[in-house]
């Protein structure tokens, strides 16, 4: 898994960042969902290598990141607390300007780098994902009933811990023949069964509901746009056409120059589409026309 990267631990101020990375060329940043691991983009990294440096970092309390201590707010788990880590290790690395890939919670800090840090990058690419201020705005019956786990993981009332950690493995039912390689599952199962892993990906959905949809909101209302060019991809086999019709219309809104398709694929698309996942970011990134 990931032949010829680098692993490396990275101290970026308030965490730790544990990284691979390996290849030539630009410089792209794959980020990760929950509950995964940088270990997803293990089909595609290497594809992507052969044109690009790329760079596969656990998001902080992910994986085997640190897990900071967190405050009442959960800011520490906040996308834009992340982002932060993220410029700091790219710039660790030698990489002042590069290219941002995320899927699930790691899209939420992909879209929040290149808001927060437009100098930074250069291509911002979306995996099933629109903004966490957007699907809670369009929150009904329909969306609560999919994605109940936002708000059990997100109250602190009766924490989700407990029932978690109590069997982790039937709490997330991951399919190793999907994830399609044994390391990459077992570095998932390996943070998985880590309580300060799983507490801290509870914090991650906390700070979803709080600070990162206050600075969502506060970016629509201030007219802030993702000003670099963006692509934005979602899979036929999960919900975002249920959800939202034409998922690219709400992107379109957030963003001056978006363009974007489905793949046929489920949720994980890295893990279930990497080939025609990886051929799109090399044509987005490489500046050819995507497919259509």
């Amino acid at each position: 898994m990931f032949d010829d990267f680098t692993t490396a631990t990275v101290d970026v101020g308030q965490a730790e960042l544990f990284v691979r990375h390996g290849g030539s060329g630009s410089p792209v940043l794959l980020l990760h969902g929950h509950p995964r691991t940088h270990a997803t983009w293990h089909r595609v990294a290497p594809a992507l290598a052969s044109r690009h440096v790329v760079v596969c970092p656990d998001l902080r309390g992910y994986g085997r990141s640190s897990k900071p201590p967190t405050t009442p707010d959960h800011e520490p788990y906040s996308k834009r607390a992340m982002a932060r880590d993220l410029v700091a290790l790219m710039r660790d690395l030698g990489h002042d300007r590069f290219a941002v890939v995320g899927h699930d919670r790691g899209a939420y800090v992909a879209q929040r780098l290149a808001l927060d840090h437009p100098d930074a990058v250069t291509h911002l690419v979306v995996l099933d994902s629109v903004p966490i201020g957007e699907a809670l705005a369009r929150c009904d019956a329909a969306f609560a009933a999919r994605w109940w786990h936002w708000f059990f993981l997100g109250q602190t009332a009766k924490p989700a811990e407990r029932v978690i950690c109590a069997d982790p493995d039937a709490w997330y039912q991951a399919d190793p023949e999907k994830m399609g390689d044994p390391e990459a599952y077992e570095d998932f199962r390996r943070a998985i069964h880590d309580p300060a892993t799983v507490h801290a990906m509870c914090e991650d959905y906390r700070a979803g509901l709080g600070v990162d949809r206050a600075a969502d909101d506060a970016d629509q209302a201030a007219g802030r746009r993702v000003t670099c060019p963006t692509l934005f991809l979602w899979a036929t086999k999960d919900d975002m056409e249920d959800l939202y019709g034409d998922p690219l219309a709400i992107w379109r809104s957030w963003a001056l120059d978006v363009r974007g398709r489905a793949l046929d694929s489920g949720h994980h698309l890295a893990e279930e589409a990497p080939g025609e996942l990886a051929r799109e970011i090399m044509d987005f990134v490489g500046g050819r026309e995507v497919s259509p």
